[in-house]
């Protein structure tokens, strides 16, 4: 027997204020059920059968292939269904998702004019995903505990949380709605939870637009800009997150107050550690120093896309493949060779990653503004061409020449590590991405890296590298983000929600 929470029973709406606090009251009259279930079996009560709980959900049913919304909202490339169909998704924390929830919503109904239901899924929470940020009650439990919690409650189910969606191989059964959005409750959930693992700050702290590195010079560089803005009452950031959740506000007689308070620093910095410079709006920059190799660029862009960024840039250093090339020299790639290999089983390598012009645009216009270097003249210190990314850091001893003969056949000027994999799962997940690269070293024209070349490269370029990528992330934010989600990214039968 299950033991439930108060049934809420489903309901139609044409207002997506009033379709959003349905949601919310579901969920969290869901979320608060789990709690107090939780606390009774950690204080040893026994409970009075299998806990349960499930996530709310929006549907929406349309008969044609119509669009009735206005001349703006056509030019979207998201906001409305493939065809006549019924078509549902689960959704999860209302309080860190209702901006994007109701603007989904709101397009829906523009777009479609039917009644957006919203009811209890069948799809259960599990109870790990019920903890708040801070809460560990589960911690206290003994092992005899532990062991029957699966007996009790709903624990995560890797089945109902997989990429089926965003890869494009799901294929919905006969009687089955049709997908709403690229991620069901749960895998967002799942990733929401690897987030504050991977980079030791909550989800919510995350900006609308964000920069990769893979050199903790550029997270320096970062935490200094971002703690000189708040010394700035003038500042459009409010606030610096850095990890631990330690918050500095803006200086001013207006300082918000945390829920969580002011955080503290971690004992050791996470895995991926991440910074996060905050507006009011949400559309601030998140910094995330990604280590070395393709591995972690594909897992902590797997968690961050559930967030829905408006766009997301890799700025770092990369072996220039040219005689022409000079150490400092920036590389805007607008192509990719895949030799990555973490993403072969997701997203195959005949699937082309095309250049986006919106983000190609402003992170020309950002070396422009930030070296004053104008017109012809700006080939001088940046080059656009083919970047090839490899799962292979020594690439250059293999004895064939077999990749270098393949780089110079691909027309490939720069080479790493994780670029094609931040720009791939960037198409796959149809967020905007870019890349632009600082040439370390010419390791095929005998100038590697050598410590007293490396500080003084660093000295040279890495502030105004960060000062670049910054710069095209505010110009992309300041020409309006419904332009960026291109259509290059969408299918035949897309998803309606961004």
């Amino acid at each position: 027997m299950s033991y439930l929470p108060e049934f809420i029973a489903p309901q139609r709406f044409t207002d997506p204020v009033a379709a959003l606090a349905k949601a919310r009251l579901i969920y969290d009259n869901s979320i608060a059920h789990l709690r107090r279930a939780m606390q009774a079996f950690v204080a040893g009560d026994d409970l009075p059968g299998h806990v349960r709980a499930c996530y709310p959900f929006v549907r929406v049913q349309t008969d044609t292939v119509a669009r009735r919304g206005s001349a703006n909202s056509a030019r979207l490339s998201y906001g409305f269904v493939a065809g006549p169909g019924r078509y549902e998704t689960t959704l999860t924390r209302p309080d860190l998702y209702a901006k994007y929830y109701l603007e989904q919503f709101t397009l829906l109904l523009e777009n479609h004019h039917v009644a957006l239901e919203v009811g209890t899924s069948n799809q259960p929470i599990p109870v790990h995903f019920s903890f708040a940020d801070n809460e560990h009650i589960e911690g206290s439990l003994s092992f005899e505990r532990r062991q029957r919690m699966r007996d009790v409650f709903d624990l995560p189910d890797l089945t109902a949380m997989d990429d089926g969606i965003a890869n494009g191989t799901h294929v919905s059964q006969r009687g089955e709605s049709q997908p709403l959005s690229l991620f069901t409750a749960t895998r967002v959930d799942y990733s929401l939870q690897r987030l504050r693992h991977y980079t030791g700050t909550a989800p919510r702290h995350f900006q609308n637009f964000v920069l990769f590195t893979n050199y903790q010079f550029y997270v320096d560089e970062f935490i200094a800009l971002g703690h000189a803005a708040m010394a700035d009452p003038a500042s459009e950031y409010v606030a610096f997150v850095e990890p631990g959740n330690l918050i500095t506000h803006r200086i001013g007689p207006q300082q918000a107050a945390d829920p969580d308070g002011a955080g503290k620093p971690p004992p050791r910095l996470p895995q991926m550690p991440a910074y996060h410079l905050v507006r009011d709006d949400g559309s601030g920059i998140s910094m995330v120093n990604i280590g070395v190799g393709p591995a972690n660029a594909k897992t902590i862009t797997d968690h961050i896309a559930v967030l829905r960024p408006h766009a997301w840039i890799m700025l770092g250093h990369c072996a220039g493949l040219r005689t022409t090339q000079q150490l400092g020299d920036y590389v805007l790639a607008h192509g990719y060779v895949r030799e990555d290999h973490v993403l072969d089983e997701d997203l195959p390598l005949w699937v082309p990653i095309p250049a986006l012009a919106e983000i190609q645009v402003a992170l020309e216009s950002a070396v422009s503004d930030i070296t004053q270097i104008k017109g012809h003249e700006l080939k001088s210190v940046m080059r656009t061409g083919t970047v090839a990314s490899t799962d292979n850091r020594n690439w250059e001893l293999l004895p064939d020449n077999g990749p270098q003969r393949r780089f110079s056949q691909s027309r490939a000027i720069a080479l790493d590590m994780e670029s094609a994999t931040i720009a791939a799962n960037g198409f796959r997940f149809r967020v905007p991405y870019g890349t632009l690269l600082c040439v370390s070293d010419k390791p095929l024209h005998g100038e590697i890296k050598l410590p007293g070349m490396a500080d003084h490269f660093y000295r040279e370029r890495v502030d105004q590298h960060l000062r670049i990528g910054m710069r095209a992330l505010e110009l992309l934010r300041a020409q309006g983000v419904d332009q960026l989600h291109s259509r290059k990214l969408r299918s035949f039968a897309e998803v309606a929600f961004q």
